[in-house]
C-alpha cells in the first residue's frame, strides 16, 4: 500500500475495523476470502482481535501496524485478519480459550496465528515493538512464527492439532451433567462470599469488576434467607463502588473496572453491557434498603446513558464509550489537576471539591502523576467542620462545583462512542430502562419507560426475522450479522419485560417464538443447554469448536438467561416443556458449576427461579385509581429476582392476561383495588393493603408454599 491509500476495511460496518483502514497492513474482514488466499497461497493468517474501546489495542495499532516495516513482513508472510469482539464475540470466545491455552493469558487485543483453515498454532496478547515486560518484540515472533511455517511445519501442525483438541476437551466439560439440586445455590453463594472484601466491597483483589449477577444472586437470597451477612455484602460493594473513582463522579455511569482493589482508578472505557446490569443493582439495592445515594446511583447512570449512549431519535442504546482522546492520554477527559479545578472554580467552590473528591497536586495517574480521578474521599459533615459551616452549605456549595466542572469538561474533546446498537446489549437495557420506570417515580420514570419501549420495537422490527431469530446487530444500511444464543435469549428475556410493562400480547408472542427458535436450533438434544451458534450457522472452519456458555463473562451467560426465560414462560403458559426444557438445560451443568463460583451468578439466579418458581403480581383497579396505584408501588418496591407486577385495569381488561395466569385468578374484578401474589400455579387471597403486600412478598419463597385461592 502506498501513502495515503486504504486497506479492504475502509468499507466495514465495524468502527474498530474501519480505525484501521489507513494502516499499511493489507487486512482482510473475518471470512472465506481470508482463508481461501491463504490456502492458495499456503500462509498462515495472522489474527488480531479487539475493540474500538480497548486501549492496548490501539497502542500496538500505532506501534505496530502503523510501522511500515513491520507491515511489509505480515503482508509478506501472512494473511492478515481482523476482527472486532464486539461484533463476532462468538469467534473471539472460541480463540480467547485456545490463546490462553497457549500464554496462560488471555485479553484484547489477542493476537493468533492460524493454519488456513482457522486452527490456531500459537498466539499472546499484546506484543510490544521491542522486547521489553519479559515479552519478545512483535518483529521477533512473526519472524519467527514466519520461519516455524515454512521449515517446521510438522510441528506446526501438531501444535495446531494439540490446541484444537484442548479447546475442545475444555468445551466438552467432562462430568458436567448432573443431579441438579437448589444446594447449588448454597455453594455458589459461599463462594461468592468466600471472595467478599469486607473493607473495600466487591470480590477479590485488583484488578476489580463489578460482577452484577454475584451481586443480585446475594440479594436475592438475602431477601429469602434474612441472612444479614448477604445484605452487608451487597451493600457495602454497592457503596464503595459509586463513592469510588469506578464511577464517574460527574457524568454519570460506570467505568468498565478498577485496576486497584479500592475502586479508586479504573479503566476508563464505559461499556453499555456494564452500565445496564450495574443500573438493575443499584435499583435493587434501593428497593431493599431505600439508601439514596444508590437512587442517586440509578439516576447518574441513566443521565449519563440518556446523553451520551442512546439514539434519542430512533430507539436504541450504543455499544460503548472510549476511554481515551489519543493514545497520549490515559483518562485525560475524565481526570483533573488541582490547577484545572482552580482555574473553573472560585476558591471557595475549589476548597469543596479538594476536601470531598481529595483533588491535591499529585493524584493517582501514573503517566501524569498531577492527575486526579475523582473519589469520594471524606463525608460531608467532616467537610463542613473543617469550613466552619453547615452541611447544607456543603452541600449546595458541591453540587454548583459540580454543575461547574461538568461544564468545562464538556468542553474538552470528548472520548469516541461506537453507536453500534447491538440486540443483546440492547436488550439487556430496555430491561433495565423497564425496570427503572418500575421503581423510580416522577419523568424519569415515565422517560425510561417511553424510550424502552421505543427501543424494543426497533429491535424487532429492524433485527427480528421469523426464520433466523434476532440478528447480532441493528444495520440498515449492512448485511445482516447472524445473532449469537445470547441475541435470542436476551431479546425473549426483554420481550417479556415489555409484555409485563404493557400487557401487549405481541411482546408475548415474540418471546415465545423466541424460544421456540433457540430449542429448535441452539439446543444439544443429547446432553441439554444450548450451543452458543445456531445449528444452521455457517461454519467457523478447521476451529468450528460447539460451546455451551454457562459461565458469565462478563455478560450473563446465555444458557442460564435461556433457562430464566423458559421458567417465565412456563409460568405463563402452563407448557410443561418449558420447565422440562430448563430442568433438563440446569442438569447438564450441574456436576461442574460450582468450579466457576460467582462467574456462575447467573446459573445460581436460574436455580433460584426454578426452584422457587417466578412471581406474578397482578395489580387490579382503574388507571386514576390511587389504592392500586400504592399496591403497584408496593409491589415494584419489593425486589424479588423474576419478580413480575402485572397492572390489570378495566381497560385492557382481564382478558389481556395470558391463559394459564388467568386460570388461576377466577372471578377477578379489574375495577377493584386489589393485587394477587402467584406462584407455582397457585394464588395467594388478593390483599388491598400495601403493607399486607409487603409481607406477603417477604413471606412467600423463604420457605413456605402459595396457598391456592
Amino acid at each position: 500500500m502506498s501513502a495515503g491509500q486504504t486497506n479492504r476495511l475502509e468499507r466495514s460496518a465495524s468502527p474498530y475495523l474501519r480505525s484501521a483502514a489507513h494502516q499499511p497492513v493489507e487486512w482482510y474482514e473475518w471470512g472465506e476470502e481470508a482463508f481461501a488466499r491463504a490456502r492458495s497461497e499456503d500462509k498462515p493468517i495472522l489474527l488480531d482481535i479487539g475493540a474500538v474501546w480497548c486501549h492496548w489495542c490501539h497502542v500496538i495499532d500505532r506501534e505496530s501496524y502503523e510501522d511500515p516495516a513491520l507491515a511489509a513482513i505480515i503482508n509478506k508472510h501472512f494473511v492478515p485478519v481482523k476482527v472486532d469482539r464486539d461484533e463476532r464475540p462468538d469467534v473471539d470466545a472460541r480463540y480467547q480459550t485456545a490463546i490462553s491455552a497457549v500464554s496462560g493469558q488471555g485479553g484484547w487485543p489477542l493476537t493468533g496465528f492460524l493454519l488456513s483453515d482457522g486452527r490456531p498454532f500459537y498466539g499472546g496478547t499484546y506484543f510490544p515493538p521491542q522486547d521489553s515486560m519479559g515479552r519478545p518484540s512483535f518483529r521477533r515472533v512473526l519472524e519467527n512464527i514466519a520461519e516455524a511455517f515454512r521449515t517446521r511445519r510438522d510441528e506446526v501442525e501438531k501444535a495446531a492439532g494439540a490446541l484444537v483438541g484442548a479447546v475442545q476437551q475444555a468445551e466438552l466439560s467432562a462430568g458436567a451433567r448432573g443431579t441438579w439440586t437448589p444446594a447449588l445455590i448454597n455453594e455458589l453463594t459461599a463462594s461468592i462470599l468466600e471472595h467478599f472484601d469486607a473493607h473495600h466491597g466487591g470480590f477479590g483483589s485488583g484488578p476489580k469488576f463489578p460482577h452484577s449477577a454475584a451481586i443480585d444472586l446475594l440479594l436475592e437470597r438475602h431477601q429469602a434467607t434474612r441472612d444479614p451477612q448477604l445484605l452487608l455484602a451487597v451493600q457495602t460493594t454497592l457503596e464503595k463502588m459509586a463513592r469510588g473513582g469506578v464511577y464517574d463522579q460527574l457524568g454519570g455511569g460506570f467505568h468498565r473496572y478498577s485496576v486497584d482493589e479500592r475502586w479508586l482508578v479504573p479503566h476508563f472505557e464505559k461499556m453499555s453491557y456494564d452500565n445496564s446490569e450495574l443500573l438493575r443493582n443499584y435499583l435493587h439495592g434501593y428497593a431493599v434498603t431505600r439508601n439514596p445515594l444508590f437512587h442517586e446511583t440509578a439516576i447518574g447512570i441513566i443521565r449519563w446513558v440518556d446523553t451520551v449512549l442512546s439514539d434519542r431519535e430512533h430507539g436504541g442504546f450504543y455499544a460503548s464509550q472510549d476511554a481515551d482522546i489519543s493514545l497520549d492520554d490515559d483518562g485525560d477527559y475524565f481526570t483533573w489537576t488541582l490547577e484545572e479545578v482552580r482555574s473553573v472554580l472560585s476558591p471557595e467552590l475549589s476548597r469543596v471539591i479538594e476536601l470531598y473528591y481529595d483533588v491535591g497536586p499529585r493524584g493517582e495517574m501514573h503517566h501524569n502523576p498531577a492527575k486526579n480521578v475523582l473519589w469520594v474521599a471524606r463525608e460531608l459533615q467532616a467537610i463542613a467542620e473543617a469550613l466552619g459551616t453547615s452541611v447544607d452549605d456543603v452541600t449546595q456549595k458541591l453540587e454548583t462545583a459540580r454543575r461547574e466542572l461538568f461544564a468545562a469538561r464538556c468542553k474538552r474533546p470528548t472520548p469516541y462512542v461506537d453507536t453500534t446498537i447491538y440486540t443483546s446489549w440492547n436488550a439487556m437495557f430496555i430491561s433495565a430502562y423497564l425496570e427503572a420506570a418500575q421503581v423510580l417515580d416522577g419523568e424519569a420514570a415515565y422517560g425510561c419507560r417511553i424510550f424502552a419501549l421505543g427501543t424494543l420495537d426497533r429491535l424487532i422490527e429492524e433485527g427480528w426475522d421469523d426464520r433466523r431469530g434476532f440478528s447480532h446487530r441493528l444495520a440498515s444500511n449492512t448485511d445482516r450479522l447472524e445473532g449469537t444464543l445470547d441475541d435470542q435469549v436476551f431479546a425473549a428475556a426483554t420481550s417479556l419485560d415489555g409484555f409485563e410493562a404493557t400487557l401487549d400480547m405481541r411482546y408475548f408472542d415474540l418471546a415465545e417464538r423466541a424460544i421456540r427458535l433457540v430449542l429448535e436450533k441452539y439446543a444439544d438434544k443429547e446432553n441439554g443447554g444450548f450451543f452458543d451458534r445456531a445449528s444452521d450457522a455457517p461454519p467457523l472452519g478447521g476451529f468450528d469448536v460447539r460451546r455451551k456458555p454457562i459461565q458469565d463473562s462478563p455478560t450473563s451467560a446465555g444458557n442460564a438467561v435461556a433457562i430464566i426465560v423458559l421458567d417465565r414462560l412456563h409460568e405463563y403458559t402452563g407448557k410443561n416443556e418449558y420447565r422440562e426444557q430448563a430442568h433438563i438445560a440446569l442438569e447438564a451443568f450441574s456436576g461442574i458449576v460450582s468450579r466457576y463460583g460467582m462467574f456462575a451468578s447467573t446459573y445460581g439466579l436460574a436455580a433460584v427461579l426454578h426452584a422457587r418458581h417466578p412471581l406474578q403480581v397482578v395489580i387490579t383497579g382503574a388507571y386514576e385509581d390511587e389504592a392500586a396505584r400504592q399496591l403497584e408501588r408496593a409491589a415494584s418496591l419489593f425486589y424479588r429476582f423474576g419478580k413480575a407486577v402485572l397492572r390489570v385495569t378495566p381497560k385492557p381488561n382481564f382478558e389481556a392476561l395470558p391463559r394459564a395466569l388467568r386460570e388461576m385468578l377466577p372471578g377477578i374484578h379489574a375495577e377493584r383495588a386489589q393485587a394477587f401474589v402467584c406462584a407455582a400455579g397457585t394464588c395467594f387471597p388478593p390483599v388491598s393493603d400495601p403493607q399486607k403486600l409487603t409481607e406477603l412478598l417477604a413471606h412467600v419463597g423463604a420457605g413456605t408454599g402459595a396457598a391456592a385461592v
